[in-house]
């Protein structure tokens, strides 16, 4: 079924979580084939890296890593899709017409600290996918069909502009689609002690998308791909962290701890307590999305 074709079938339900009480802030929302050239007119294998708490309707809240600093890294012209066009902080994809999918990987190896990053995304939203996430080496920048290429396989964590995470070919939703022919600004905030990566959307956290990064043992790195024509994306803001004992101690202290309750049961001082609480989760697992490839509604 062409893009098309999809595009006039009815809009995405969200699957909206199931909400615990909870000490503190929200966890993972810190407060420091054919041509696709314009626009649309109108499992239980699960992957344990995805991660089971989306916040679709968390509060509005800074740049998560203000106190950081700059961090001035640019896009790769060596690790690249053919169909990729780099102009300084700027990234134009199939810049005459589109017959797959072009990527394009960052300069900065991730692994172990803090990084914090923003796109500022064209308005030229629509098509089968635009992407955004991380990928190692092994990730593929292009492939000449219309695909969701970021998280295809094990070599990528990535979120789509229909709101769906992709890890290892298993797709979930995780929030609404983004609204089409709209310019939108993503935040992509990388932290490689709890190994987790969460998503903003126009300053508003979306909540953890993946777990477990802090366990891959290859260098990791930012990614973004597109299947539009005459797609663009530019790199905003860059920061990053240096990892501090604190940040360190409480990663050992949560391998023990998984939900609230035994949080709680340690009669910690207040600030503690909330201090650790920012990384547990206890939502309701995302729902994954069979057939993705035939499904209409996104």
């Amino acid at each position: 079924m062409s893009d098309i074709e999809q595009q006039k079938q009815q809009p995405s339900v969200v699957f909206t979580p199931r909400r615990r009480r909870h000490v503190g802030g929200r966890r993972g929302c810190p407060t420091s084939t054919q041509e696709e050239h314009k626009p649309s007119t109108s499992s239980s294998s699960t992957s344990s890296s995805l991660s089971s708490s989306p916040l679709s309707h968390a509060p509005s809240i800074v740049c998560p890593m203000s106190l950081g600093i700059e961090d001035n890294w640019t896009w790769s012209k060596r690790y690249r899709s053919k169909e990729v066009v780099i102009n300084g902080p700027t990234v134009h994809f199939h810049p005459n017409w589109s017959k797959g999918t072009a990527g394009v990987q960052g300069k900065r190896p991730l692994n172990y600290g803090r990084h914090y990053w923003e796109l500022h995304v064209s308005q030229r939203v629509f098509g089968t996918s635009i992407m955004f996430g991380i990928g190692t080496r092994s990730a593929r920048l292009h492939v000449n069909a219309f695909r969701n290429m970021l998280g295809e396989n094990e070599h990528g964590w990535g979120l789509s502009h229909k709101g769906v995470l992709w890890h290892k070919g298993v797709a979930l939703r995780y929030t609404k689609r983004f609204r089409e022919n709209h310019p939108t600004q993503i935040g992509i905030l990388f932290d490689g002690v709890e190994g987790t990566l969460t998503y903003y959307k126009d300053g508003r956290c979306l909540g953890v998308a993946f777990r477990g990064l802090d366990q891959v043992k290859e260098p990791l790195y930012p990614i973004v791909c597109s299947t539009a024509a005459k797609t663009e994306m530019t790199l905003k803001s860059t920061r990053r962290e240096f990892v501090n004992l604190q940040d360190r101690c409480r990663a050992v202290i949560m391998r023990r701890i998984r939900n609230l309750d035994q949080l709680d049961k340690l009669k910690l001082p207040l600030p503690i307590s909330d201090y650790l609480s920012e990384v547990i989760d206890d939502m309701e697992p995302l729902r994954q999305v069979d057939n993705y490839d035939i499904l209409c509604d996104f």
